[in-house]
């Protein structure tokens, strides 16, 4: 509640169930009484027309009888009223009134009573046009720098703006890349017309540039108003202010400068006559109505800004000077002088209150009464005040700052997943060539405290993974109800996924409004993409994974592949995925390993991060706490960088065929161009084989587009492939190093920025600028490294061998003892801006020399690293 209002000086109520909105409103001496005295003229979309009078006996008094100067119905919804110089031969004001389909100009006056009822008011239509377009609205002015008089220009829904020289049409002109009308204006000083477009951008056109514009159908010259084509307007200027519109005002005061006033959704803009930003003031609130007035100050012009909080603020440019309350939402504002009092602001509802109000306060009347004198109980007061400062003492805790109503949640969703697989597949359109793709059941379930509005249910698994439904709209939850989903995943793409994870999000808004958001994640079964097979003895790629316990018979930790008819099943365990590649796990009978091995290095991934995570499970619930992976073995570099290379070639082919089609659809678009030449001509020309170099062309195309699509599906399996192996190399370095949660969260973030790899921004320059900014910040060797400069922009490289030299690089920093960090010593770190594309950092040659997993060759250089093999 505002602690000022607007002061009620006369209000009234129009009509019952009426509407009304911005275009309903006018004030003016209508009836040419020439006593200054303004009068103000509403009319609804019932089709009524209105002029109203005010002479309140006292401030607040409701309308009186003769303060209703006339009421008349006119059958046609009214869209908007406008008083200006409409009628040629006199210099009076007239009223035009715009229908959807007419355009009536009425002239109001008013006869002497000789009785005491008072004067006599009636109108009389002086001329009327029929528009064969819906109109929208209007505007009006001396177009074209007349004098005495004003034309009228209409802009129809369809956008075309149609200008009447008051009796007569004079012509129609379509506005260039319409969609849907915005407000329109009329500025005087540059006698241009001022819209809004559909493309949030606010445009002028002049009126000489409207009116030598030709219509291109001249046998329509006749029938001025019918559809016509109006040829492409050129614009005068064009200034984006990225929203929509509600209002535009062109204002021109002695003490100064003109300008244009655009009320958009969130903003005000004050705009120069030539379109440069005077200045703009962003807003707090939703606005429904402004108009400009004079200001006091020289230089400066005040605006009346009304909004959908029932309140009506004053600014004098771009500061606040006032605000006060209204007892309604105003849709059309205007500033009006009623008897003898300048100033007063009339406003209109939607629903038809219309009020004259001022602004300022009254004084407060109230006074506090007397209190009685009695005696102070000061122990009684300091018991008091020790309560009072154990609550405040109990609330102000940090570790139970918030309610105790918001520790539970108030929306709870939970994500179970069937043990065992479909019995019955519902695999929809999978590429998998297997001859049975499995399906497993999710079952989410949502359980509501409060009442839940809207609930939305996104359900997200990583691609080659799909789900039979991924959004549900479900009703509105009670409190203290639920609702349950099933579902079921499966493999949809023909490549092995990275990732066996899903997430739930569900969307709901409370009853006051508020929009909340509940998530949660589950696991899905590596049976899904994988099912047993015979165990492999020969393999291209070897890892070994080394425990502090001793190895566990895989009939306890892989209870849903192993056999249990079958004892050679204890210590080894092959696994075939539904793409077609084979995995083998053995377990060792004499140390505490594990090895995996499969002849695609991406598909160790899943076998290993699966071991890990059972073998973690099994010893938690042995109530073993110190059980720990490690890895010293050799970190397959090599291989994961003929990955990063595949990929890469990938990219480059996709900019190649980027290429190649924009080349044949311009020589597509140019044939097509000759051929609808000779076409029109009205003396028949061989074609010189055009048509025959338009459908080899075309063939190209479509060979260029399938080969694009086809290169694309490649790339998206061989990017799901590089994350499969980062994910494995990630492991290997945490396992290698015994990284900590927080630092294997920023490996992760480094080698995984994207969830998803595209032309504009592709994995290789984002990986190789989180590598460079690490190499520069917690990995760097001196402050000289830090001082260099970063660039901020991330493009596509040439090659592969500055990201590969970076990872090598990188892996040589951890071997010697660099830890990962995003807190840097003030001492010794300087802030650095996160890199674009960056160059390598060069080595001292000072710097020994080390070896790391994953090579054989020393590192005085850091060149390409040699392949080896693993040693069982």
């Amino acid at each position: 509640m505002s602690l000022f209002k607007a002061r009620d000086w006369w209000s009234t109520t129009l009509g019952e169930k009426e509407e009304f909105d911005q275009g309903c409103l006018c004030v003016a001496d209508v009836d040419n009484s020439g006593s200054g005295q303004d009068k103000i003229i509403v009319g609804s979309y019932m089709g009524y027309l209105r002029i109203f009078n005010p002479h309140p006996v006292k401030p607040g008094d409701g309308v009186q009888p003769e303060d209703l100067l006339l009421e008349v119905q006119l059958r046609e919804p009214i869209l908007q009223v406008e008083v200006g110089k409409f009628v040629s031969g006199t210099e009076g004001l007239h009223l035009a009134v715009l229908h959807c389909r007419k355009l009536c100009v009425y002239a109001v006056s008013g006869t002497l009573g000789s009785v005491e009822h008072g004067n006599q008011y009636q109108i009389k239509l002086m001329y009327e046009h029929n528009l064969q377009r819906t109109a929208c609205n209007m505007t009006y002015g001396p177009f074209g720098g007349v004098k005495g008089r004003d034309l009228i220009c209409i802009q129809s829904m369809d956008g075309m703006l149609m200008l009447f020289e008051q009796e007569s049409y004079a012509f129609g002109r379509f506005l260039p890349g319409f969609l849907l009308p915005g407000p329109l204006t009329y500025s005087s000083r540059t006698d241009s017309f001022i819209t809004v477009s559909s493309c949030q951008q606010v445009e002028s056109y002049k009126y000489q540039v409207l009116a030598f514009a030709t219509d291109s159908d001249e046998r329509q010259e006749t029938e001025q108003q019918k559809i016509s084509s109006g040829k492409r307007l050129a614009v005068d200027w064009v200034l984006n202010i990225g929203e929509q519109a509600l209002d535009i005002c062109v204002v021109s005061f002695n003490q100064a400068v003109s300008s244009v006033f655009v009320l958009g959704e969130r903003n005000f803009f004050c705009l120069k006559d030539n379109g440069q930003i005077r200045f703009m003031k962003k807003l707090d609130y939703s606005p429904s109505c402004f108009i400009p007035y004079c200001s006091v100050k020289e230089g400066t012009i005040n605006t009346l800004v009304g909004n959908h909080s029932k309140m009506l603020n004053v600014y004098q440019d771009v500061t606040l000077k006032w605000a006060a309350q209204l007892p309604h939402i105003p849709v059309s504002v205007k500033v009006a002088s009623l008897q003898d009092l300048k100033g007063v602001i009339v406003t209109l509802s939607d629903n038809g209150h219309l009020q004259c109000s001022y602004l300022g306060t009254d004084p407060s009347l109230f006074q506090a009464p007397r209190v009685d004198s009695r005696e102070i109980n000061y122990e009684e007061f300091d018991a008091e005040m020790k309560e009072l400062q154990k609550i405040i003492k109990e609330a102000t805790k940090t570790q139970d700052i918030l309610p105790k109503s918001e520790k539970h949640r108030d929306l709870i969703v939970t994500a179970e997943v069937s043990p065992d697989l479909d019995a019955e597949s519902q695999a929809i359109d999978s590429e998998v060539k297997a001859e049975a793709v499995p399906s497993v059941t999710v079952k989410i379930k949502i359980q509501s405290r409060v009442t839940a509005q809207k609930p939305n249910l996104a359900v997200c698994v990583q691609a080659p993974l799909a789900v039979t439904c991924d959004q549900f709209v479900i009703d509105d939850l009670e409190p203290d109800s639920s609702e349950t989903v099933v579902l079921s995943v499966f493999l949809k793409g023909n490549c092995s996924p990275s990732e066996l994870e899903g997430n739930c999000v569900v969307s709901y808004s409370t009853p006051t409004g508020m929009l909340k958001v509940a998530q949660c994640n589950f696991r899905l079964p590596l049976r899904l993409v994988c099912f047993p097979a015979q165990p492999s003895k020969a393999a291209n790629h070897k890892l070994t994974i080394d425990t502090n316990k001793p190895p566990i018979s895989f009939f306890t930790i892989f209870p849903d592949f192993v056999d249990t008819s079958e004892d050679d099943q204890a210590n080894v365990l092959g696994f075939q995925f539904l793409t077609g590649s084979k995995t083998t796990l053995l377990a060792s009978k004499t140390s505490q390993r594990y090895r995996i091995q499969s002849d695609q290095l991406e598909d160790l991934w899943l076998i290993t991060k699966e071991l890990t995570l059972r073998l973690k499970e099994h010893f938690k619930k042995q109530n073993c706490k110190d059980f720990a992976c490690t890895f010293s073995g050799s970190i397959p570099l090599q291989e994961y960088f003929e990955l990063i290379d595949r990929h890469f070639e990938l990219r480059l082919n996709a900019e190649k065929f980027q290429e190649l089609l924009s080349e044949r659809a311009i020589q597509f678009r140019a044939i097509e161009r000759r051929l609808l030449t000779r076409f029109k001509d009205k003396t028949p020309a061989p074609l010189q084989h055009l048509d025959t170099l338009l459908e080899g062309t075309f063939r190209e195309v479509i060979a260029l587009a399938d080969a694009a699509e086809e290169n694309q599906a490649n790339m998206f399996q061989a990017f799901t492939k590089l994350k499969s192996a980062t994910h494995l190399v990630i492991m290997l370095i945490s396992l290698w190093q015994k990284l900590s949660a927080d630092q294997v969260a920023i490996l992760e973030a480094t080698f995984l920025p994207l969830a998803e790899d595209t032309q504009e921004l592709g994995w290789e320059e984002t990986v190789d600028a989180a590598i460079s900014y690490l190499l520069r910040t917690c990995l760097s060797k001196s402050s000289k490294e830090q001082a260099l400069t970063l660039s901020s922009q991330l493009c596509m490289p040439k090659d592969t061998s500055r990201l590969k030299k970076n990872i090598t690089l990188f892996c040589d920093r951890l071997a010697k003892g660099g830890r990962l960090s995003l807190s840097t010593d003030s001492a010794t770190q300087q802030a650095a801006v996160m890199p674009g594309g960056c160059t390598t950092i060069p080595e001292s040659d000072l710097e020994e020399r080390v070896v790391i997993p994953g090579s054989t060759a020393m590192f005085p250089s850091h060149g390409q690293i040699t392949k080896q093999k693993s040693q069982p």
